[in-house]
């Protein structure tokens, strides 16, 4: 069993000691019932931008844990009793008996979310959160993730079916499109990774896929790039306004590429 990253140099220099002691509180509280703790989102995929990513983590235990371990491990985790030096940390808790098999569910046993620029959430209950984020991630995790504790990623995490992955992406475009709470560079560039992902079959970092579509779509390529460099600013709160009706456009544009695909390989 992996009890450390096997190769933390190449984790960002920012999140190591981050990263360690996260683990080290989460094995605390779980104890025997810990399985796994693994790097999603752009660790994953090899894109974290320190002061405007968030670090993703997903953990999956085993057994039943004492009542009060998830909101304890919720306490223990939470910024600032553990400063995050990312923008945010979104941690998950799954069951290993649920993420063992495919699904389309949140499924969640704890969502975390904290940070210096992340609003606050602390849900034990999956049916309060759209699903689609959670099948993405599990899927990214599935393919991409990176062990930071106990058993690899793939052993302990199904891979969503193709079905419940474009039901997904379709929920995640019509999010974006709807705008609220997300920067507008984030949108555009998320609106570019689901239609990487029709394309190719495969996760791609935001900043790869946007890189791809405005290669192939001459007419969009203005407003991916301005969302491209909005993005390599150093934080959020220096994002760059885009034009609503630009980004309104791009957005109505990539959900009929996700719907193009749902239907030509669903049926509708």
């Amino acid at each position: 069993m992996t009890r450390t990253p096997a190769d933390p140099l190449s984790l960002p220099a920012e999140l190591r000691p981050y990263l360690q002691e996260l683990v080290h509180r989460t094995h605390s509280v779980c104890g025997a019932h810990l399985v796994s703790v693994i790097a999603v989102g752009s660790v994953a995929l090899g894109d974290y931008r320190h002061g405007r990513s968030d670090t993703d983590v997903t953990v999956v235990v085993d057994g039943q844990l004492p009542g009060r371990a998830l909101p304890d491990l919720a306490t223990a985790l939470a910024h600032p009793a553990l400063p995050c030096p990312a923008a945010g940390l979104e941690l998950v808790v799954y069951d290993a008996g649920f993420t063992a098999r495919p699904s389309g569910e949140a499924g969640y046993l704890l969502d975390l979310n904290t940070g210096p620029s992340l609003p606050g959430k602390v849900s034990l209950d999956p049916a309060e959160s759209p699903a689609f984020w959670y099948v993405i991630d599990r899927s990214v995790a599935h393919r991409a993730g990176r062990v930071l504790y106990g058993r690899p990623a793939r052993e302990v995490i199904a891979e969503p079916a193709r079905t419940d992955l474009l039901t997904a992406l379709r929920a995640s475009v019509r999010e974006h499109s709807a705008g609220e709470g997300h920067l507008a560079d984030n949108r555009v560039l998320n609106g570019c990774r689901s239609v990487h992902f029709c394309r190719t079959g495969g996760w791609a970092a935001k900043r790869r896929a946007a890189q791809s579509v405005a290669a192939s779509e001459e007419r969009f390529r203005p407003l991916v790039e301005a969302a491209l460099r909005s993005y390599e600013r150093p934080s959020r709160t220096e994002s760059a306004a885009l034009p609503a009706a630009a980004v309104r456009a791009f957005l109505t544009w990539a959900a009929e590429r996700v719907e193009e695909t749902a239907a030509a390989e669903l049926g509708g």
